[in-house]
Order: C-alpha cells, then structure tokens, then sequence
C-alpha cells in the first residue's frame, strides 16, 4: 500500500462486511476488488501465483486473502479478516467473514463491527442455505443499509434473464424477513466485471458498480445524538482521588453535568473528565472516547453500573427479550443459566422461556419450541437476579446487542428488546415530599378479634377468559355467607375510575398494578378479605403488589392455557385481538409470565367452577379465620396457617 493510503487509513473508515453461502466468491471477491484498484503490496499477486505453480494448482484471487496455510489446504476461509480499501471518495475496512456454517462465530464478530453489509450470492446456484442464514444474521444484528451482488454472471453468459430470476428470488427472501436493499449488482469477480469497473460484458445494466455502490452508502458518524451511556469499565484510586474510567458509548458529557447512574439512581457532580496523556483543560467528551470522570460525591459506583443524563437514563429491569442466533453445541433449554454481557454489564440469567423458533430456510416458526440448537435463530425472555440497565437495540444500537457466554465460551448472540415490558424504574420512584404516614390506634390484631378473621389480599392472576373475576364473585359471595368481610377488586371495574385515566402500555399497566397493590393493602389493613381479579401479567409487577403487604398476600394461580381461554373468549376480546382491533392484548402480541411460585394453583381447564371456588374457599379460610391461640402483638397483619 502507499504512504498515501496509509495515511487515509489513520483517518475513520466505514466497516462493510462481505457474507455468503461458502463457495459464492466472498474472497475471490474481494481479492478482485484489491487487484483492480491497485490496494495490494507489490509483487503480492506474482508471489502467490508463483506458489500456486509450484503446487500445481490454478491461481485464485480467493488466495490474496486466504492467509493461513489451513485455508488454503481447506479452500475455506476460517476466521474475520479486515482489509483496509480505498476508493477514489472514502475510506473502508472490508470485513471478509467466514461464510461455512462451521465459523459462524466469526462471521458474527466481524458483522457486528461493520456499518454496512455486502451479501453475496451465486448466479448458477440462487439462494442457498447459508445465503438465508447470512441474511438473516444481518438482519439480527440491526444493518440498515445492505446490498446484494450477484456474482459468477460469467459462468451463465452473462445473461440478463438469469440475474433478473435471482434478483427476484433474493428479493422476495429479503422482503420476507423485513430487509430492504436499495442494490442489486451483477459482477463477475473472476474477470472484474462491475467491480471498480463496468466492463463490456452487461451493458444491459444500467445501475451502479461495486465501487459506487460503497461510496452511496451513508457515512455513520460517532452516535453523538444519541443520549449519553457511560458503561463504567473500573474505578481507579489515586490517593483521595477515585477515576471512573470507561469508554463513552453515545452522546457526549461536559464537565459541571450532573450524570445519573443505573441501577442504583445516584447521581452526582463531573468534577473533572481525564484523559491520557492528561489535558487539565478538557471540559467535554463525547461518543467513542475512552476517558476517567471525577465526581463530587463519593456515591457507590462500580464496573458494570451506566452513566447517563438524569432525564434520559436506560431501562431497568430484570427481565427482557432477546433475538439471538444460537452457537454452542449444547443446546439452549428452558430454566438454563447463562452469562450476558453487553457494554461492561456482565450478568448471570436464566432462560425463562422460548417464545419463538425461527427456522431461517423457509422462515417457520414454532412457540412450543422445547430448546434451541446450534445455528438456530430464536426469540427468547431472559431473567437475571437484580435489575439491568438496558437500553433496547431499536433504541441504542451500541449498547442494544448482547453476547450469552456458557463458561468462557461464547454461546449464542443477538439484539436485546423490551417490547411487552415495561420500565421497572418507572413505577419505583417516590416523588412526595413531607409526608408522614399515620400511626392508627386500631390495630389489625383488633380488627381480628372483632371480626374474628383477618383482612388479607388474595391476588388472582392468569390469562384473560381464565376465570379469575368469575371466580372472585363466587368465592367473594360464598365467604360473605359465612360471615367474613369480603369484597372484589376487578380489572374492569377499576379502570373505569380510579384507573380510567391509564391504557395498555408496558408502562401503564404496571402503574395499574402498583396502584391496585397499594389499594388493596389498605383495604386488607381495614380487615377485609380482598379478592383481587387482575391479569397482571409481569412477575415484577405482582412483586410489587406483595411488596404493599408482604405478610398477608397470597398470589393465586388461575392456570388455563392460550388455547383454552381463546377458546372460552367470554367477551370477545381475543376476536378482536387476532383482528387487529386490540393492541397489545395479553397473550396475543404482549406477553404474560405465569407465577414463579404460587401459593395457590387453581387450575380451571381441568375442572369445574364448583371445584375450583371450594379449592380457593378453603385456603381463605384457612389463612385468615381467626385463632385465638396465635395473637400477634406487635399491630402486624399475620398470616395464620
């Protein structure tokens, strides 16, 4: 390469990864390409062709990239090789993925590195196989812009019928699996057709070369405009002094900001931001640099933990999706613990289920899928011990992207979503200020002995068409019979007031919960025995519920499967749902996580409502009727068993 190339290269480049079905000419493509624009050292060709000759066999423009001896012998190219180009406009790494189903692993770490991506597929053989896994690996990993060339045109005669039926064929693949590409090249990287030049050989086409293909691709600068994430890499001690130290990842901080951090909601004052050699005078950074903070507070901050603006911070949760592409050997199952990683966040999860298996040959999909096996593509819900900071990938591509590790081996990767949940942040954060709760002088204890049974909320929960209200009416009428104050909270009846004012939203329905939780505390603190009928469909949001009153609060399972409540459908809703006329209906196209651990199981698909109000009756009583051997006296609501 010359002094002048090299200098370009110090400057940014645009990353275009180049994948493909093995043996449709990635290398060869490439190769071609350094060839004919004068990219290579010299004397490179002739040194490789003279190998060629002394082992007998025929010069490929594949073996210019082929750097290992292994490959050459296997004629596979088996690890990411990043090639530095230049056209006449712009700079370029070209990342040459592995394309055999065997190296998949690489061909995933150079594709998530690049801005843009080349698909490549054969003229005489149309889309194979790995053509729609590659694809929809792109796909996967969030590329916008992707173009297709359609190489080998000199192996068909360069006929134009043929390149417009795997034009069309590539095109309807793509559509299917929501990728548009705005190219479609034909080229012959054997004799450089329509590569850094038109050639003669199609003057039927009429759209643009490899070359100008590139050079049309939008530069994607440093994500400045993004909110700020500050994944914190380590502190460092330096007497007195603590470093935050880590790599900005979007958006831009200036010293005297306030920066909040997750998950713990600390926040503080940027004394001074460092960088290496030190520059005393440096009052801002931005997305891209590696850089120390000092703080004015000594707040608790550690590796793993995110900086951003206070009005605009990641997500919280412990619980979210993800689109992965399956690697190991093992495959992945329900109830398997993993290590994420994303950012400098490392986090031990647990699969709590397998939402959909995509087949990527014919795009078919499964939802009773029992495990997920090598090479696979699934939809998948995570659920790690404490609350992340994440950041979906449709909203941060840089932090947006995970990595699942089986011990130090990378198992499986892909794009992080939060579609159907909610921010758990958001329904945690105290805003009153001056207030005091009151201190009753009629105690729960009293309450008891006057009543003779014990205010207590029993949360029903489970599928729309389940049961849930018709059985709380039912329950609620038989115990009102045998004198116990009993009263029904309904989902309906709630949001026509007290609730009237909150949608369906991931968001909204938690506040819903949260309010409901705290509504029914109360009452159960009044001594009623609350029957609480309400979908609510996120684990987190029940805890909350329980949260409000931990000692009196008894989650009830009521089980029926989608199948059965679609079935039943007493109001019609799942109709609707299916039709497009409800959005976000549970079980339909928002989620619902059915109870870790119950205390009460009611299974209504196996039997009948007789059965199941006996079955609920029987553990009210036995948790909330008086007994006048066990008293508490400290004013606590008890559960008596």
């Amino acid at each position: 390469m010359t002094k002048t190339q090299n200098k370009k290269h110090q400057k940014s480049h645009m990353g275009i990864v180049i994948v493909g079905h093995v043996d449709h000419g990635k290398s060869s493509l490439i190769g071609r390409l350094l060839y004919d624009t004068g990219s290579l050292p010299a004397g490179k060709k002739e040194e490789l062709e003279a190998i060629c000759e002394k082992r007998g066999q025929n010069f490929e423009w594949s073996f210019l990239l082929d750097a290992f001896q292994a490959e050459r012998d296997q004629a596979i190219t088996i690890d990411t090789t990043q090639i530095f180009f230049s056209t006449t406009a712009r700079n370029y790494v070209i990342i040459d993925a592995p394309g055999h189903r065997e190296f998949l692993k690489n061909m995933i770490s150079g594709a998530a590195q690049a801005d843009a991506g080349i698909l490549v597929v054969d003229a005489t053989e149309g889309v194979r196989e790995q053509t729609r896994r590659h694809a929809y690996m792109l796909h996967l990993l969030g590329l916008q812009q992707i173009a297709v060339v359609i190489n080998k045109m000199d192996k068909v005669n360069y006929d134009a019928k043929v390149f417009e039926a795997v034009k069309a064929e590539t095109i309807e693949y793509l559509k299917s699996i929501g990728l548009n590409t705005s190219y479609i090249v034909p080229i012959s990287a054997r004799e450089g057709d329509m590569l850094s030049s038109r050639g003669d050989n199609m003057p039927w086409y009429e759209g643009k070369s490899l070359c100008d293909v590139f050079d049309a691709f939008a530069y994607k600068s440093a994500p400045t405009d993004l909110p700020l994430r500050f994944p914190v890499q380590d502190v460092y001690r330096f007497d007195e002094e603590r470093v935050l130290v880590g790599r900005i990842e979007t958006g831009t901080l200036h010293k005297g900001d306030t920066i909040f951090f997750s998950p713990t909601n600390e926040k503080a004052t940027i004394t001074a931001i460092k960088n290496w050699p030190s520059d005393e005078s440096l009052m801002k950074a931005s997305a891209g640099q590696s850089i120390g903070i000092t703080l004015d507070d000594r707040i608790f901050v550690e590796r793993g933990h995110v900086g951003s603006s206070v009005k605009n911070p990641p997500m919280l949760s412990n619980i979210f999706k993800a689109n992965i592409f399956w690697l190991s050997n093992k495959p992945l199952k329900v109830g398997n613990s993993y290590t994420i990683r994303y950012g400098t966040i490392e986090s031990k999860v647990t699969v709590q289920s397998i939402d959909t298996l995509i087949d990527t040959q014919d795009l078919k999909t499964d939802n009773n899928a029992q495990s997920v096996e090598r090479n696979c593509v699934a939809e998948i819900t995570l659920r790690a011990r404490d609350s992340l900071p994440i950041d979906p990938h449709s909203t941060n591509p840089q932090l947006g992207r995970v990595v699942l590790y089986e011990g130090y081996d990378v198992a499986g990767g892909g794009l992080i979503s939060m579609e159907g949940y909610p921010d758990q942040r958001s329904s945690a954060k105290p805003k009153s200020e001056n207030i005091y709760k009151v201190t009753h002088s009629v105690t729960p204890n009293m309450r008891a002995e006057r009543f003779g049974h014990y205010g207590a909320v029993f949360w029903f929960t489970g599928l729309s068409g389940s049961g849930k209200s018709t059985l709380a009416v039912a329950v609620e009428k038989q115990i009102f019979e045998n004198n116990l104050n009993a009263y029904v909270l309904d989902g309906d009846n709630v949001r026509y007031g007290l609730n009237s004012d909150l949608g369906f939203s991931p968001e909204d329905r938690a506040e819903n919960i949260r309010r409901i939780g705290e509504v029914a505390a109360l009452q159960a603190n009044s001594g009623v025995v609350v029957l609480s009928a309400f979908i609510s469909p996120y684990q987190a949001d029940r805890e909350k519920a329980r949260a409000a009153l931990p000692n009196a609060f008894h989650e009830i399972y009521i089980k029926a499967d989608l199948a059965t409540c679609e079935g039943r459908d007493p109001k019609g809703l799942y109709k609707k749902a299916r039709g497009g006329d409800i959005k976000q209906f549970t079980g339909i196209d928002s989620p619902y996580e059915a109870p870790d651990n119950p205390d009460l199981i009611v299974d209504t698909q196996l039997n009948d409502i007789e059965t199941c109000v006996a079955q609920i009756v029987d553990y009210i009583k036995a948790n909330v009727i008086m007994d006048k051997k066990q008293n508490a006296s400290d004013g606590r609501i008890v559960s008596i068993k």
